[in-house]
């Protein structure tokens, strides 16, 4: 107990002092320009069990600690059908870290296996969005926390521009249009996954990867990759940031500015509301 107490001690202290410039004023950045945060909020913390969701339930008990503004958290876990063992490594860190999660079930895995077998994430991704939503309600929680960071920001502009043919960004903040009264945030915004990396090996952490039905079968670890393992989009989207940022250190940071930068004058159409613009309409 001494022992998993003093590393919950040391990964804390980490947060606010090793990595203050690189995590925990991002963090706090992200809250203050996003408004992301209010007095009275009820927030559920969803931890997927990976290294994104767990460093943001950490972020938000210092802030809790530490700040001045007066909210409330829940730490939820939705098992959407986990290989026991993969369950029980989010229960032992959360142990080890101090979190009082709360684990709720949601047999998701089957249900999507079944119907999407090429292709799950999508459908997946969106039955979880609901359940999360659902469980927080329940809790009386007016917002959901999710651990995107930076890097998945970046991803999902080249994902909308290449495979769906729109200008669009992962939001840092979006009001439910099916839960009313809730908001989905995203306060790990600014944080770069590499950083969130280093925090992890810093610290001797072990986090799970990935852990849906359909990865255990093409190959996935804990902390790592296999050598079978199918590369995603959202994974072909980071190997090209990585080689394009080879030759251009700046690009990154360009293509993030440019989601704050768009030109109305020199598109050739636009969405609002659900209604189609275009520029021969002025």
């Amino acid at each position: 107990m001494e022992q998993k107490q003093s590393k919950q001690i040391k990964v804390e202290r980490s947060i606010i002092k090793t990595y203050r410039k690189t995590i925990w004023s991002k963090f706090v950045k992200a809250i203050n320009d996003f408004d992301l945060l209010e007095s009275g909020d009820k927030i559920a913390i969803c931890i997927s069990g990976g290294k994104d969701s767990m460093l943001m339930a950490k972020c938000f008990q210092e802030l809790k600690q530490h700040g001045k503004i007066v909210f409330d958290l829940a730490f939820i876990v939705m098992d959407p059908g986990y290989h026991p063992t993969n369950l029980e490594v989010i229960k032992q860190n959360a142990l080890t870290l101090g979190i009082p999660i709360t684990v709720f079930n949601a047999n998701i895995f089957d249900y999507v296996y079944q119907l999407e077998k090429g292709s799950p994430c999508y459908l997946c991704a969106k039955m979880r969005r609901g359940h999360l939503y659902a469980q927080a309600q329940s809790l009386g929680c007016n917002k959901i926390a999710l651990g995107h960071h930076y890097d998945d920001v970046l991803e999902t502009i080249l994902l909308n521009l290449f495979y769906a043919g729109e200008v669009k960004t992962m939001m840092p903040k979006l009001s439910s249009q099916n839960y009313e009264g809730i908001e989905l945030i995203r306060p790990m915004y600014y944080i770069r996954e590499q950083h969130i990396k280093n925090w992890r090996d810093a610290n001797a952490l072990t986090f799970i990867n990935c852990a849906c039905r359909f990865t255990e079968e093409v190959g996935c670890g804990i902390n790592g990759n296999h050598p079978n393992k199918k590369k995603s989009k959202r994974a072909e989207m980071k190997a090209l940031l990585a080689q394009l940022s080879k030759d251009n250190p700046y690009l990154e940071q360009s293509l993030f500015k440019s989601m704050t930068n768009i030109n109305l004058e020199s598109i050739l159409g636009y969405k609002k509301n659900g209604k189609s613009y275009s520029f021969l309409d002025e």
